[in-house]
């Protein structure tokens, strides 16, 4: 069966499979000066906020076509599933890496993209680039870092990111294939992905690449940079990090915030917190590797942001560019309206799609030499 464009954000956010049910509906809406009395009794002394519960419309400050995205139910079993031992894992990565790649072919064609596998640095990867390079892109090279959790997107499954990228912004594109668990857990996926950039150094200047990922790939794009700073390697002229897993520890406000509002990710006790323990293998969740916000972020390439106001990883991508900020490094976040996680990779067609891209390409044309 084709997939629907819709659908490949389940895969590239780790969070692929059929649709949920929808949420049973609420009852009416309390008299606000109930609602005053009670809650204000509840929030008169120091502590936890407390709120009541509500039903969160969908804005109609969005896009027409991004508002079915944003209405979308919970995409069910993935955002919880935890499967019982390795081979249940591989059975579920495999069956749904099958699903997002069959949709593929029809992306890259109507976006006038190519595909080609490759092994650089030793590492499996994939070469994406539009068929008519932009004069001004020509002599420049991007490194992307596909999301999913650590654990889902192997293969072809793992570049529709870097498919958009090419088709959208116009530029050429290594997409890193990188090793996930159960097989190989940290540190293999930080070992391949260091060993693409290496090799890429090789093929064109650092000053004019740039490295850039969604989700689990901004995080590792940060990771990235804190690795190459301590093994000597040249840094690229800047890096895009779309709402980035910069903290595994699940620190920050939105992580309750927007529970159970951001209908991707839904909550970090679904499938984020044993994909998290898989990669990590025993490892401290606070390692700078892991959880990049705990490293020293001082001489970073300039970098742009991309979050959205129902993120459950919004304080993860606020707190990386106050960081980023602190450290003197150049750093632009980009909020969407009423976008859950990683929504702009939900269909090539939406205007806050092609304007989360339109940003990350003028960002890199900006620093990026030619």
């Amino acid at each position: 069966m084709r997939l629907s464009l819709s659908a490949l954000l389940l895969i590239a956010c780790g969070t692929q499979a059929a649709f949920g049910q929808a949420a049973p509906a609420a009852g009416a809406e309390r008299p606000f000066a109930q609602l005053e009395a009670e809650i204000g009794a509840a929030n008169a002394a120091p502590g936890p906020r407390t709120v009541p519960a509500k039903v969160v419309p969908v804005p109609d400050t969005v896009s027409p076509q991004f508002r079915t995205a944003v209405a979308a139910p919970y995409r069910a079993p993935a955002w919880n599933a935890n499967p019982p031992d390795a081979a249940a894992w591989k059975a579920l990565v495999d069956k749904l890496a099958a699903a997002g790649t069959a949709a593929l072919p029809a992306l890259r064609e109507k976006l006038g993209v190519t595909s080609e596998a490759a092994v650089i640095g030793g590492v499996k990867a994939f070469v994406i680039q539009p068929r008519q390079i932009p004069e001004a892109n020509r002599n420049r090279l991007l490194l992307h870092i596909h999301g999913g959790g650590y654990v889902y997107n192997p293969g072809e499954a793992g570049t529709l990111e870097a498919i958009l990228m090419a088709g959208l912004g116009g530029f050429r594109i290594i997409s890193v294939d990188y090793r996930m668990p159960p097989d190989a857990p940290y540190p293999a996926a930080m070992d391949d992905a260091t060993a693409v950039w290496r090799a890429m150094q090789t093929m064109q200047k650092p000053q004019n690449m740039a490295v850039f990922g969604t989700s689990t790939g901004g995080g590792m794009t940060l990771a990235l940079m804190l690795r190459a700073k301590a093994e000597g390697l040249a840094l690229p002229a800047a890096i895009g990090l779309g709402t980035p897993w910069a903290d595994m520890t699940e620190t920050g406000d939105s992580y309750r915030t927007n529970e159970w509002i951001d209908n991707v990710l839904v909550s970090y006790s679904g499938y984020l917190t044993p994909a998290a323990r898989l990669y990590a293998n025993g490892r401290d969740l606070k390692d700078p590797q892991l959880s990049p916000i705990n490293g020293d972020f001082s001489g970073l390439p300039p970098a742009l942001l991309i979050t959205g106001t129902r993120d459950l990883f919004l304080s993860n991508t606020v707190r990386t560019h106050r960081k980023l900020r602190a450290a003197g490094i150049e750093a632009s976040l980009q909020v969407f309206e009423g976008m859950s996680h990683a929504q702009y990779l939900m269909t090539p067609d939406a205007p806050e799609t092609k304007e989360a891209f339109g940003e990350m390409a003028r960002f890199f044309d900006a620093h990026l030499e030619r």
